[in-house]
């Protein structure tokens, strides 16, 4: 009896694991879909729409990378609330359009686990509010320790850094070091 009831205990928690996991990455997929539909409607309005009527969040840029195939909406802010639903823009840091470095951060198992896929030279899409479009090239990746890390947030240099915690595969739930993708505007004689 003994055997069989820890068996069971432990059928329970494996299943109680993955369906955790699998809550979060539905979760992370079905507010992209909700929020891809704000996003059209800000663009429509000029407004900011809010992806479902409680949210503390709304997009403000469409994050595309054509080598990797994909296509993200950032979110207002980015606390756990936010990146629980989709990449996070930095607060205080420079909207798409506006001059200075754009700071976007995600999970690493959900919305920025292809940041490692990253090349010098991959051309990341950023669209405004207003449906205009930048294109910046990557200059360089780094894994940085973020007990002392400060980022090189500039007013002046037209640039997107993207942030996920590093390494890719760790089971720790926050460890101490991120993986941060930096990227220059292109002008048109790039």
């Amino acid at each position: 009896m003994g055997r069989k009831r820890l068996s069971l205990i432990c059928l329970l928690g494996l299943l109680a694991g993955w369906g955790n996991a699998a809550w979060i990455n539905g979760k992370a997929v079905l507010a992209q879909y909700l929020i891809a539909s704000s996003w059209q409607q800000t663009l429509i309005q000029g407004t900011s729409v809010k992806p479902w009527p409680w949210a503390d969040t709304w997009p403000v840029a469409a994050l595309t990378f054509p080598r990797q195939a994909r296509s993200l909406y950032a979110l207002a802010g980015a606390s756990g609330s936010s990146l629980a639903f989709g990449p996070g823009h930095a607060d205080g840091t420079a909207l798409p359009g506006q001059s200075g470095t754009q700071i976007y951060s995600a999970h690493r198992d959900t919305h920025f686990q292809f940041l490692g896929d990253m090349a010098i030279g991959d051309i990341i899409l950023v669209q405004a509010a207003d449906g205009s479009e930048q294109r910046f090239a990557v200059r360089e990746t780094l894994v940085v320790d973020a007990r002392g890390a400060s980022w090189g947030y500039s007013e002046q240099h037209n640039e997107i850094h993207l942030i996920t915690c590093y390494p890719f595969n760790s089971l720790s739930p926050n460890p101490s070091h991120r993986f941060v993708v930096i990227a220059d505007l292109l002008t048109d004689s790039s």
